[in-house]
């Protein structure tokens, strides 16, 4: 034990804290200012909870937000369910052919920039719209999936790490007493794999809610997410209601991740027959 705080010497004890410094100061100071009641951001006048109720009257900002949640949601389910295929694919069946291929193709969307990848996606609707008739505008659907293909990448990778690491021998016993491989994927794989998916879920919401590139190219008239507000407003200048809206999104995003991680260590408990 002794070693173990023998090892932090002042050096690293004080680059460590002014790695947090520059991380949380700005955070703290927009938490501060959003409390401001004056309209220059950086000039304190007194305590408010003026912006904040601005924020339920701006209806632009909550119809954005409606959709974006809703966007987030329907990508973070879909992309748990063909993520938890691919990565299951990658994990157990590594020897087939074109594997190679397949690989690249869940793997792609982790290294193709998102500029590429939405100028892509907008070529593939406009001429399907041609030749189809849909879509017939862009909206919530295109970029609905344009977030699936981005996120489920990112699942496909978390839940191969996963299912690498959990013991075959028990699936092979439910098979030898007679269990289907569905039942038993479904029945005892699963599962095992629910803090991955959890993890899955929560990392594919937060990427499709918070993204800005594919969401500019896929969106349409009428169909403007939060991330994309935002984006127009700051270039227009700080506002203090962006501030406020931020601490809100900081303090649902940290209750989030403590109850997340409540689940989880719940769970492990259990599994580990604690």
């Amino acid at each position: 034990m002794r070693q173990a705080f023998a090892s932090f010497s002042p050096v690293r004890v004080a680059s460590l804290g002014v790695g947090f410094l520059f991380l949380y100061i700005p955070i703290v100071s927009l938490v501060v200012y959003s409390f401001n009641a004056s309209e220059l951001v950086t000039v304190w006048t007194h305590f408010s909870l003026r912006w904040y109720a601005a924020l339920l009257d701006d209806a632009e900002l909550i119809a954005a937000f409606r959709l974006s949640l809703e966007i987030a949601t329907a990508s973070g389910f879909a992309s748990v369910v063909m993520g938890t295929w691919a990565g299951y694919v990658l994990a157990r069946m590594r020897r087939f052919r074109g594997v190679g291929l397949y690989t690249g193709l869940i793997t792609a969307p982790l290294v193709i920039p998102e500029v590429i990848q939405g100028i892509s996606l907008l070529l593939l609707f406009v001429e399907m719209a041609k030749y189809f008739g849909w879509p017939a505008e862009r909206g919530m659907v295109t970029i609905w999936i344009g977030h699936v293909m981005m996120c489920m990448s990112y699942v496909a990778v978390i839940v191969q790490s996963r299912v690498r690491e959990l013991d075959p021998s028990i699936e092979e016993a439910a098979l030898d007493l007679g269990a289907t491989p569905l039942r038993v994927f479904f029945t005892i794989t699963l599962p095992m794999l629910s803090q991955a998916l959890i993890a899955g879920w929560l990392l594919a919401f937060t990427l499709s809610f918070d993204d800005v590139v594919l969401s500019a190219f896929l969106s349409g008239p009428g169909s403007t997410t939060l991330p994309l507000v935002i984006f127009s407003r700051v270039r227009l200048g700080l506002n203090p209601e962006m501030n406020a809206l931020a601490t809100l999104f900081i303090a649902v995003v940290t209750i989030g991740v403590v109850i997340a991680n409540r689940v989880m260590l719940r769970a492990e408990r259990r599994q580990n027959g604690g």
